[in-house]
């Protein structure tokens, strides 16, 4: 985290001296403590409903506050010079980005829109303690992840976003979410590298032929052997665990038993993960079971899992019912 007595913050882009970043769409909601509107616009029926929200405070108000001895400077990322400029001459520097995304509008591509990812490749190379905090619905690309020191993936953080942002990342909170999803290094892992109704006019029927079948998410990657960037329920932490005397009890399901031990200085939660690999039918990945759990340094506790019968069963299309072969 960042240290108490740092002395000069950039912060750069996502309008991040306004407020936090918001997805569109009939979750949106504005909040009680209001938020800032902006018209993106487009055509088709749902372009009524595309604007940006943007909720305060901002993140560069939570810095302040948090950080009362640092300068904490901002500027708009409009010119990535001017962006660099600044990092250079900062301890730290914190490139805000955002994606913004809604139902009735599919973004064409996973890079991050309006220049930002050359924004980013500029500010770190000025400076090499360069932390990127990404404000999006989804997964993107990241040319530039080797070379920047952290990465911290916000989402649409809501209208306390700034303020558990900056809890992150000054270890008042020790960070212990877990992805939803996979991260794919680029467009040529996915399934379709291409969307199917791409620039087809709204309202034009198009067919998909979902090929993958019940392959989806990690389950896709772990079928081809390709590696993502970023894993389904991967997160890292400002502490370490270590996973100690692994059970597995066979009756009507299977029950599985674990130690928990927080192995670094810093209290923290972890999210033990178990995955069924392989089944009498042969290979197959699945998440059947995990637990979210608080230690303190040093604490370690048992977590017991019961696994749902259907997660070690295969579905019968014809007779409508799961199976769960017999075997080890």
């Amino acid at each position: 985290p960042l240290r108490a007595d740092i002395r000069r913050i950039a912060v750069i882009g996502g309008q991040a001296q306004v407020g936090v970043f918001s997805g569109g769409g009939s979750s949106q909601v504005t909040p009680s403590n209001g938020a800032i509107r902006v018209p993106i616009g487009g055509n088709g029926g749902m372009s009524h409903y595309r604007d940006a929200l943007y909720f305060a405070p901002s993140p560069v108000i939570a810095l302040r506050k948090a950080l009362p001895v640092a300068s904490v400077l901002y500027d708009s990322g409009a010119f990535p010079e001017d962006a660099a400029a600044l990092a250079a001459k900062s301890d730290v520097a914190l490139v805000f980005v955002t994606r913004h995304e809604m139902e009735g509008y599919d973004v064409p591509n996973l890079r991050l829109p309006q220049g930002q990812d050359v924004l980013v490749d500029a500010v770190a190379a000025a400076n090499p303690h360069t932390i990127v905090v990404l404000e999006t619905g989804n997964p993107i690309e990241m040319p530039w992840l080797p070379k920047i020191a952290g990465l911290l993936a916000a989402w649409y953080p809501g209208q306390e976003g700034a303020q558990a942002i900056t809890d992150i990342l000054t270890g008042k909170v020790n960070p212990s979410g877990r992805l939803p999803m996979s991260f794919p290094e680029s467009e040529s892992q996915l399934p379709r590298t291409k969307l199917p109704n791409f620039g087809i006019a709204e309202g034009v029927a198009v067919s998909v032929d979902y090929t993958e079948g019940a392959d989806v998410g990690y389950r896709w990657y772990a079928r081809r052997g390709i590696r993502p960037l970023f894993s389904f329920g991967f997160g890292l932490s400002y502490t370490t665990f270590a996973y100690e005397h692994f059970k597995i009890e066979g009756a009507d399901t299977l029950k599985i038993s674990f130690e928990v031990i927080n192995t670094g200085t810093r209290a923290g939660a972890d999210v033990p993960q178990v995955y069924l690999t392989a089944t009498p039918m042969g290979s197959d990945l699945r998440l059947i079971g995990f637990s979210r759990v608080e230690l303190q340094a040093g604490e370690r506790r048992w977590i017991r899992l019961s696994v749902d019968r259907r997660l070690l069963a295969r579905y019968d299309e014809v007779k409508h019912l799961w199976r769960l072969p017999a075997g080890t």
